[in-house]
């Protein structure tokens, strides 16, 4: 008996784009790529949907109000009969939970969830339940960090394997901002600009930031914040800048499609989390050569080798933080030396590695059903 063809379908009940959007993005166009017949489902109107659409990437709107929506699940399980697909990853926990549910029709599937956050399941019965449903063949960790705390809370370590997050490495190498650029930010000559890419959401910790630049500028009052990002906690974020009196030095892009024009024109990558999954935003910065200050957080130590390719700090504390950031302030050569070894160390987080990954555990899993 020959092996049997791949057919997967993606699951993603977002509708905003966020880094496990892109990673969505990336694995379902490497798929393709691959010549393996992969479809990407998503929420009418969502971001990724549009994206396929401009891709010409193969994709179905499907309409998920909340977690436990059956008929979405019994239209999916239509899809994928029609579509001969063998493996459903889920994307999302929102996404698992209709994953689940679609097994109810559909009981052969392979149910692939991911894990993205690194937060505890232990608080939630409705989690627990989810992630140890029998279901549920696979859930992939994109770090070891985010599978050590699902052991910790009971998940059969069996049912877990890690495949970190990966970045298109080279996608930033021809971006060359022009010599206005730095200027229309306001950036003036002999400023040196640090810069974030991150949504405005709790766990990015945007206070601990912002409290370490205020920190930074009282020393080096020629310094600029550039903070590239969206999300629910804007106001909140302006309101803390304005209180410890530093806007004037921040720069708000909101959402961009230029990334990389942004990450070629800083100095010095900052990401302040409390708590991440893994951090892409590190893997692109990385992969144009930026010094990285950043936290001991979730899956971050294993992007990060101290003193190597960027600074760790303990996080929570913007002290320390402030500390590193000034530390590469006033030493352009550590600087230098940290960015040449970032774009080095990029490369064993290429996306390509993680397509290969995800496929090898398809084949395994598809294997060991045929037993």
């Amino acid at each position: 008996m020959g092996k049997k063809k791949l057919n997967i379908l993606h699951l993603d009940s977002e509708k905003s784009w966020r880094g496990g959007q892109q990673q969505v993005f990336y694995l379902h166009n490497g798929l393709v790529a691959a010549g393996i017949k992969s479809i990407l489902v998503g929420n009418k109107k969502a971001k990724i949907i549009e994206r396929c659409k401009k891709d010409n990437l193969p994709y179905y709107e499907l309409s998920m109000i909340g977690e436990f929506d059956v008929l979405a699940a019994f239209k999916l399980s239509k899809l994928c009969k029609k579509e001969s697909i063998n493996i459903l990853q889920a994307h999302s926990a929102h996404a698992l939970s209709i994953g689940i549910l679609t097994k109810l029709f559909f009981p052969s599937l392979i149910l692939v969830g991911v894990r993205r956050v690194d937060f505890s399941i232990n608080k939630n019965i409705f989690s627990q339940l989810k992630y140890s449903n029998k279901r549920v063949n696979k859930i992939i960790c994109i770090s070891d960090y985010i599978k050590k705390v699902l052991i910790s809370d009971g998940i059969d370590s069996g049912k877990l394997v890690t495949i970190r997050s990966g970045a298109d490495i080279s996608k930033f190498d021809k971006v060359i901002p022009s010599n206005e650029f730095r200027v229309s930010m306001g950036v003036k000559n002999g400023e040196c600009l640090i810069g974030t890419v991150a949504a405005f959401a709790g766990h990015k910790d945007y206070p601990n930031l912002l409290k370490a630049f205020s920190i930074v500028l009282k020393k080096y009052p020629n310094t600029k914040l550039c903070i590239v990002g969206d999300g629910p906690l804007k106001n909140k974020v302006y309101s803390i800048a304005e209180e410890l009196k530093i806007i004037e030095n921040i720069i708000f892009t909101g959402f961009v499609n230029n990334v990389g024009e942004y990450l070629n024109s800083f100095d010095i990558f900052v990401l302040a989390s409390k708590k991440e999954g893994l951090g892409t935003s590190i893997i692109d910065a990385l992969s144009v050569g930026l010094p990285v200050v950043t936290t001991r957080s979730g899956g971050i130590p294993e992007l990060i080798n101290n003193d190597k390719n960027g600074i760790l700090v303990e996080p929570k504390n913007p002290e320390y933080l402030a500390e590193a950031i000034m530390e590469l302030l006033i030493n352009p050569e550590k600087r230098l030396k940290l960015g040449k070894y970032a774009k080095e160390s990029s490369k064993q987080f290429s996306v390509d590695e993680t397509v290969k990954q995800n496929i090898c555990e398809y084949n395994r899993l598809l294997d060991e059903k045929n037993i």
